[in-house]
């Protein structure tokens, strides 16, 4: 039987594309437990978004769209903290006990191009 290719990849805000496998053999399990939340977030965040382009091809003052933009900025940093601690409470917590140290390597990779 011939071995599937599960390599996948991202593409990042700046255009950086992280290229990594989720294989069988990886080490640690992807166990989630705000996925609801995370994806209600998102939802929000979006449709404010959306409003947003809104005032701007309605032409609307340039102060109230920063101040929106500014809080859909804080919405998105804030999803990012709830998959960042699901993330440590769970997979890292996984992939410490199965040895997984490139799984370490990987969350402070994102954690740097998160903080940006």
């Amino acid at each position: 039987m011939e071995k599937q290719d599960k390599t996948h990849s991202h593409v990042l805000e700046d255009g950086t594309r992280i290229i990594h496998s989720h294989e069988p053999g990886h080490g640690h399990s992807h166990t989630h437990t705000h996925t609801k939340a995370v994806l209600n977030r998102l939802s929000r965040a979006i449709g404010h978004l959306e409003s947003i382009r809104r005032m701007v091809e309605e032409g609307r003052d340039c102060s109230e769209v920063l101040i929106q933009l500014s809080a859909v900025k804080a919405a998105i940093n804030n999803t990012g903290k709830v998959i960042l601690q699901d993330h440590i409470e769970h997979c890292i917590v996984d992939a410490v006990e199965s040895g997984d140290h490139e799984a370490l390597e990987e969350l402070n990779k994102a954690i740097d191009r998160f903080m940006k």
